[in-house]
């Protein structure tokens, strides 16, 4: 016999990651809207406990927050997930895109093109205007196939990092809030 967990555990920071992400799916879904959605972000980011989550989540349907090992599982905003299907467990199950010939071709050579840009520039061999040949060529790519066309794995590390902090610093704002309006 399984054990539940306490909702007075203290969450980590995947964990309120994976219910930042769970309630995006609701938003994506029509379920809240953007307002809404504000204002569960800001208590998500400000939440302690499995608890306090949880209350966030009673009048959704799945999927919700991921707790313990999975909730590294969650999936990654700057990726391009296919359709999402919730998993047995209740987790968001995500499948990596499959990148055709040309997605991968673009998604290289934005980044050699930015730099060669940038090297045109700087060295005096090109006017300024040169910058709107690489501009071009992201946006292309990301109307094509969304944001994450030109990120590779490698960038991962850095994007969780990154939302990571956001997440901290909207934390500290709302705590820093809630302590003024006292």
């Amino acid at each position: 016999m399984t054990e539940v967990p306490s909702p007075q555990l203290r969450i980590s920071d995947q964990e309120r990651e994976s219910a930042l992400n769970a309630l995006g799916e609701h938003m994506s879904a029509g379920r809240i809207d953007i307002d809404e959605f504000g204002e569960r972000s800001a208590r998500i980011t400000a939440a302690k406990t499995r608890g306090e989550l949880g209350e966030l989540f009673t009048d959704l349907p799945v999927p919700h927050p991921v707790f313990g090992a999975g909730a590294t599982a969650a999936p990654s905003p700057a990726a391009t997930p296919a359709p999402v299907q919730p998993a047995a467990s209740g987790e968001v199950a995500v499948r990596q895109p499959e990148w055709s010939p040309a997605q991968r071709a673009v998604a290289a050579l934005t980044p050699l093109v930015w730099v060669a840009a940038i090297a045109l520039i700087a060295t005096g061999t090109a006017g300024w205007p040169v910058i709107f040949a690489p501009i071009a060529l992201t946006a292309v790519g990301r109307a094509l196939w969304g944001k994450g066309f030109e990120h590779h794995d490698h960038h991962h590390h850095d994007r969780h990092r990154e939302r990571r902090e956001e997440f901290r610093a909207m934390r500290d704002e709302h705590r820093r809030q809630r302590r003024l309006d006292r």
